[in-house]
């Protein structure tokens, strides 16, 4: 990963904050000092955060999850939209629509019925419509393409936000902040930085400051990708290897083994081996758990699917409740239950029901 340069960011002005009447207190930290009554913020500090959140980033695109990027202000959403293009991520730069995460069914409907009316122009159904009707449908189909296009393929809710100007896209802080979901964001002077989980002190206003800090962040989220692929095809490979070289091996591992054996002397008995130390599963893949919810209940010794399956939603709830009071809010109701169809191998029976869920909540309605 290429690490970010103080003087690439200087260069690029993302040390310029807001004049010091639009400050918020709670960014003191990551200020350097006041100049012509504009705050300058510490790009040392920026260059560190920056790290701390691609590293966050990799992992979470090397998981397999989507992270959803959100930049509607005029001098942000061109780049976002060409720099996130490249690594094939959702991204949000016309207008938040209002539930976008925490009403997702519903918007998965609009995103459906933009796919219907596809099907219609290709079955030849919508030459069958009225001219006027046709009309209706052509721009019922250009104002969900303009809104939702871009997400057309995140059929869950991502495994991370980022955003560009907290104080413009609040309605997606409180939205991501109810599901427990990481929020990462360019954070100026004039923003309130408690909310975020990972903070980038920068300028959101020059668009130079955007390209350099996005440019970091998504050649981070490429390497994830990379390395999942990577992993992907390695475990694919190991798997075709491993069968004509099982049958080679089987004849002469069992002379081996006889031979071994005949040779031992009787007295002696064999050394009990420790148990081996289990691997912990991705718990992030059942909804509505994040990657803090997840380390606390690895330390409390829950670490697979199977543990997960069989804890009560109570005592989860005590143990996320003792880790840390911002995770006292989330419902782990249907946490057994998704970790149920993951330990048994139904992923796409999981996937449906995630699909058909409000922030891991069971949606009556259809």
């Amino acid at each position: 990963m290429a690490k970010v340069e103080v003087k690439q960011l200087l260069e690029a002005g993302v040390h310029f904050g807001h004049l010091t009447r639009k400050w918020n207190p709670n960014m003191a930290p990551y200020i350097y000092m006041e100049r012509n009554g504009i705050h300058v913020i510490n790009l040392y500090k920026t260059v560190a955060k920056l790290d701390e959140a691609n590293e966050a980033l990799r992992k979470i695109a090397a998981s397999g999850r989507k992270i959803l990027f959100v930049a509607t202000k005029k001098q942000a959403k061109d780049i976002v939209a060409e720099k996130v293009s490249n690594v094939n991520m959702p991204f949000i730069t016309e207008r938040w629509p209002g539930g976008m995460l925490t009403n997702f069914v519903t918007i998965r409907k609009a995103v459906k019925k933009m796919a219907s009316i596809d099907r219609m122009k290709k079955d030849g159904t919508f030459l069958t419509l009225s001219k006027k009707e046709r009309l209706q449908v052509d721009r019922l189909r250009a104002k969900l393409e303009k809104n939702l296009g871009s997400i057309s393929e995140m059929t869950r809710l991502p495994g991370a936000i980022f955003i560009v100007d907290t104080m413009r896209e609040h309605i997606a802080v409180k939205e991501a902040q109810k599901l427990n979901i990481p929020i990462f964001a360019m954070v100026d002077t004039n923003s309130d930085p408690r909310p975020i989980d990972f903070i980038i002190p920068a300028n959101d206003d020059a668009g130079k400051s955007i390209e350099v800090i996005m440019g970091a962040v998504t050649e981070a989220v490429a390497e994830g990708l990379a390395e999942r692929k990577a992993e992907k095809q390695g475990d694919k490979e190991g798997k075709e290897e491993a069968k004509p070289k099982e049958k080679a091996a089987a004849p002469k591992a069992e002379k081996e083994v006889k031979e071994k054996v005949e040779a031992a002397p009787a007295k002696e008995e064999p050394k009990k081996k420790a148990p081996a130390k289990v691997k912990a599963d991705d718990l992030t893949k059942v909804e509505g758990i994040g990657p803090k919810a997840a380390e606390a209940l690895v330390a409390a010794s829950i670490a697979t699917y199977a543990d997960l399956a069989k804890a009560k939603p109570e005592a989860i709830k005590t143990i996320l409740t003792d880790a840390s009071p911002r995770l006292a809010h989330l419902e782990p109701a249907s946490w057994p239950k998704q970790a149920k169809m993951a330990a048994d191998g139904k992923w796409d029976e999981l996937k449906e029901w995630q699909d058909n869920t409000k922030g891991g909540v069971e949606d009556s309605e259809e």
